[in-house]
């Protein structure tokens, strides 16, 4: 499924998606987009344990657990791009159930 264009892990300021097209996974652009993903994933897992510990506290209040929520929403939907991202850049064939 490879088409030459790489799903970038943020979006323009009015929520479109943005691409890039290169020849080599190692220009300056592609190594930022891998360490927005990198960022991204690490604030995720951070995220997760935050909303499982407000989970587990019997007196958290609502404003709590919809703040907790509401960000493992924002990491789940920046974790979702990323494997989308990622596995558009798989050779053909390759991201396929075997």
């Amino acid at each position: 499924m490879t088409n030459g264009l790489r799903l970038l892990p943020w979006t323009t300021p009015e929520g479109k998606p943005c691409y890039l097209s290169t020849d080599t996974n190692d220009s300056l652009l592609s190594r930022l987009a891998d360490d927005v993903e990198e960022a991204q994933l690490a604030t995720g897992e951070q995220v997760c344990a935050g909303a499982r510990a407000v989970l587990a506290d019997a007196k958290a209040g609502e404003r709590a657990v919809r703040f907790a929520l509401t960000r493992a929403v924002e990491s789940l939907g920046e974790a979702l791009r990323i494997a989308v991202s990622r596995g558009g850049r798989l050779p053909d064939g390759q991201d396929q159930d075997p």
